[in-house]
């Protein structure tokens, strides 16, 4: 049986630095767990525009479609900011997402108890928080035609079309009930039935799929009311499940319970391929951070963590993926921080290096 292949992007900014201590997990599963992984790497964003001209080549995009699993760094940073909209460094993200047909983005919103202070709600609000919300990700509004800036009469008027198949729906229906039946089986379908046909739509077509998942306890509510209780009672929530819009809003609203972008991972799932896993890529919910590129300052949790999710969901290994969660939730409970998770009366902040080499202590402690 062949190893599992990784292809790795790590991109631009602090990319390429936390991506670095992700590579030093991995070998550490390789020397003593025996979980060998076959990896690769690329270039994407920014730096495959210096390199190439595009912000992802045809070949990178051809070993993306033939890998196991795609782990992304960061793109972007501003020295591309003035570059056509068709080459800037988000593009080469957008076109991995839609040729791999990457539908269902999973981003969890997961409270650390050492962290619980750093969120902007009340300690006893978000103790404890384990949320999951699928956002369909390759079509609606961001994909629908027509759109774009047209003369009308004589001013300009800007459109953008909602546009949702029955089938677009069902799969990423199914991706969250499947997800809900190894959580705690509930599920809660956020859209605008009220307003928006679409809306009328998805929830049809997720009751219906609902019906192949008895154990799981469906719920529907309005996308602007789930935004409130987001932030009103949290952990009334198991797995959301909402449109690329929504779930663009919803997900960064979630993200910031937790109190750090810098720990928060996320996955994108597609199709299965011929060996029943699904193509999917993984990446850290952060940006490039350049005000802090190339100083050691970065935070790798969210990449770590997201390399923890390939374990569970491209790898079928999720044993060690509960191993390396539980090290990265042992040194923040140990008190070791990187910059962006310092409070007042903290000590000196570790290195990102530093910070790896705690979680391989933690990993060493945990055999």
């Amino acid at each position: 049986m062949s190893n599992p292949s990784l292809l790795i992007l790590a991109g631009d900014g602090i990319g390429p630095e936390v991506m670095g201590e992700v590579k030093r997990i991995i070998n550490w599963f390789g020397e003593k767990r025996d979980l060998v992984i076959d990896v690769s790497e690329d270039l994407v964003g920014g730096a495959a525009y210096d390199a190439h001209g595009v912000p992802l080549h045809d070949d990178t995009m051809a070993k993306a479609q033939e890998a196991d699993a795609v782990l992304l760094g960061a793109v972007g940073g501003p020295a591309y900011d003035d570059l056509d909209f068709s080459v800037k460094p988000e593009r080469g993200l957008l076109r991995l997402r839609k040729e791999m047909d990457l539908f269902a983005n999973l981003r969890p919103a997961q409270c650390f108890d050492a962290l619980s202070d750093f969120s902007s709600l009340k300690t006893e609000l978000v103790s404890g928080l384990d949320i999951m919300i699928v956002r369909e990700l390759t079509s609606g509004v961001y994909f629908g035609e027509p759109r774009g800036i047209f003369e009308e009469g004589n001013e300009r008027v800007g459109i953008n079309t909602q546009r949702y198949t029955e089938s677009e729906i069902e799969r990423g229906a199914r991706a969250a009930f499947e997800l809900a039946m190894k959580r705690d089986k509930r599920l809660c379908s956020m859209e605008k039935a009220n307003v928006m046909e679409s809306g009328i739509l998805w929830r049809e077509v997720v009751t219906r799929v609902a019906a192949d998942y008895p154990e799981v306890e469906l719920s529907h509510m309005y996308a602007d009311n789930g935004a409130m209780q987001l932030v009103r009672a949290p952990k009334q929530f198991d797995v959301i499940y909402t449109d690329n819009l929504f779930g663009d809003i919803l997900s960064d609203c979630a993200a910031m319970l937790t109190g750090s972008l810098g720990m928060l991972p996320s996955a994108s799932l597609g199709a299965p391929m011929e060996n029943g896993r699904p193509k999917a890529m993984y990446e850290p919910v952060h940006g490039s951070a350049p005000d802090i590129s190339g100083q050691g300052k970065a935070n790798p949790c969210a990449c770590v963590l997201s390399f923890a999710m390939a374990l569970r969901y491209s790898f079928n290994e999720g044993t060690e993926a509960d191993r390396l969660e539980a090290a990265v939730e042992k040194v923040l409970a140990d008190g070791v921080r990187t910059g962006d998770l310092m409070q007042a009366g903290d000590s000196k902040p570790v290195s990102t290096s530093e910070m790896g080499d705690a979680i391989l202590a933690a990993l060493d402690a945990s055999l």
